[in-house]
């Protein structure tokens, strides 16, 4: 799964030097931005507000100058009241919460399936699948792929050993990030509880902290320390949920996704290295723990109900979520990804978002011939460029699937690779965890403190190409909805030619010592815009622009 650690205390800071983008002038008769040069623009320096915070991925580039998709606008003046056709769009995830109020009613429904009569009423292969499949079983908690390889003993000696030295790394780095974020938390508890004492009150605000005048040097610490959490969260209480969280997701690491004789696999009751043992799984791709939250967050960010004046507002206005639940608390098996990838073609699916990935893929070659099983059938597959601020270019740096192999040649025209961007526009634009590659990455889409919903009807920001992998799905959705003559080639087409170009350069994985344009280490070297997407369809539609 292509979740990322939470940010490190310690890189939270940046300096604010930001960079103008140049002219994004027209491109095959479409106008791509609505000004010669958003450098005449005056850079936004101010804090987000509320509401833009939870709906920055909607914002405008040119009008709010934040590196949005301008979805809004794309409703007020092109949408406007026309729905379009009702699209499906998989999300190959984790399970999503079937029963949250942002998603209920916009859930894809199997009509030809009896619920919960144990057959397969309508003969596709799978009891009971009434809003997805479930090929997870009641499994959660899985190992990374290499630390399966390790267990198995599956692969040659020269990929059992580069499997050896990243499970041996990545192990010492979960040590100590843990002990790390352990400290971090106890200094923050105590500087909490200090505060409280002082100040005579079980909360407070960063002005009253700054107020303060320490007395002695324990004090003294504890300010520093809260003044300097309060740059990372607006209130402590939300600092110690994430610092927490930190803690959780390391010990979760180490128990689970590089422990070697882990097996979580051993509820489920198949060969997961044998893709003709079919007869596993379960028709309730709902979550299992209220902690499976990745896949619902990503469907809230592609479909969640539009303007029914609960949570957030989704990408698509017309859309029902296959919820297929292939994805663990650790690395997806290759096989259930592509019996998902099946399974969402032949049930109806246009778009499949598949915000997963991995760096070793023992059974790659099923997963390839199901990208061209769907590329036949012509459906899209957008897929998360994953979170470790790598270059994909690096044949030391794979992340599975792809559409290519050794940076060769796509072998399928159905794929996008979404890299993720942070809300202020300029050289810290790029996320810093986003991984890029001027062959491997296609374009770039708001991922980082999405809001999205979470389940039992709650909502929460969460950062990762995750995030940006849905934004990209739900613009396909809309514009698949809007223009259903359109092939996935042509929707793939469109989405990447029309994002807005930018010139700025930006920091790579964090190092303010390597930096790159966006053309420098993604095909397009452009922001996914739905807004000029659905003027380019239409040009394509009514024959006025040739792709």
């Amino acid at each position: 799964m292509t979740k990322i650690p939470l940010k490190s205390a310690s890189a939270l800071f940046f300096g604010a030097l930001l960079m103008g983008c140049g002219s994004a002038g027209p491109v095959g008769g479409l106008i791509l931005t609505p000004v010669e040069n958003i450098d005449s623009t005056p850079l936004k320096i101010e804090e987000l507000t509320k509401a833009e915070k939870e709906q920055w991925g909607h914002l405008d580039l040119v009008a709010d100058t934040i590196p949005g998709m301008s979805v809004n606008k794309a409703y007020e003046e092109i949408i406007k009241g026309n729905k379009g056709k009702k699209v499906i769009v998989a999300v190959l995830d984790a399970g999503v919460d079937l029963d949250h109020e942002d998603l209920d009613d916009v859930l894809w429904t199997n009509k030809k399936e009896k619920p919960g009569n144990n057959k397969d009423d309508d003969k596709n292969g799978y009891v009971d699948d009434i809003h997805g499949y479930n090929f997870l079983g009641d499994s959660y908690h899985e190992q990374l792929e290499f630390t399966r390889m390790l267990r198995l003993n599956i692969g040659d000696q020269a990929t059992l050993a580069k499997a050896r030295e990243k499970l041996e790394s990545e192990r010492t780095e979960a040590q100590q990030n843990k002990q790390q974020y352990e400290q971090i938390l106890q200094a923050v508890t105590n500087a909490d509880n200090a505060m409280k004492k002082h100040l005579g009150k079980d909360s407070y605000t960063k002005q009253e902290v700054a107020a303060v005048t320490p007395k002695d040097e324990g004090m003294q610490r504890n300010v520093a320390i809260l003044t300097q959490m309060f740059g990372i969260k607006e209130t402590i209480p939300e600092v110690l949920e994430e610092l927490g969280d930190g803690v959780k997701y390391f010990t979760e690491q180490l128990n689970y996704n590089l422990k070697e004789d882990f097996d979580g696999r051993n509820v489920v009751g198949d060969d997961p290295y044998d893709l003709n043992d079919t007869d596993y799984g379960d028709g309730n791709p709902d979550i299992r723990t209220d902690d499976e939250s990745h896949g619902t967050h990503v469907a809230g960010i592609i479909a969640a109900e539009r303007n029914n004046g609960i949570g957030m507002n989704g990408v698509a206005n017309n859309v029902e979520i296959m919820s297929i639940r292939a994805v663990p608390n650790g690395d997806e098996y290759d096989k259930d990804i592509a019996l998902g990838i099946r399974y969402a073609v032949d049930n109806g699916a246009k778009v499949i978002n598949a915000s997963f990935g991995k760096s070793f893929s023992p059974r790659a070659e099923w997963v390839y011939d199901a990208l061209k099983y769907a590329a036949e059938k012509d459906v899209l597959f957008v897929h998360a460029a994953g979170n470790d601020g790598a270059d994909l270019d690096d044949p030391n740096n794979p992340n599975f699937p792809n559409d290519q192999v050794n940076n060769g040649p796509e072998m399928v025209n159905n794929v996008i690779t979404v890299g993720a961007l942070d809300p202020k526009y300029g050289s810290e634009m790029l996320a810093s965890y986003s991984n890029y590659g001027k062959v491997n990455v296609d374009i770039f889409a708001p991922g980082t403190d999405v809001y999205s919903a979470y389940p039992n009807n709650t909502y929460k920001f969460s950062p990762g190409t995750s995030m940006a992998a849905p934004n990209v799905s739900g613009i396909a959705a809309l514009l698949f909805s809007q223009y259903p003559k359109l092939s996935a080639a042509q929707v793939k087409d469109i989405i990447l030619r029309s994002g807005v170009p930018v010139n700025a350069t930006v920091i790579l994985g964090g190092d303010n010592t390597n930096t790159a344009r966006l053309r420098e280490i993604s095909t397009t070297g452009k922001i996914a815009n739905a807004y000029n997407a659905l003027i380019m369809a239409d040009k394509v539609v009514k024959g006025q622009l040739k792709l």
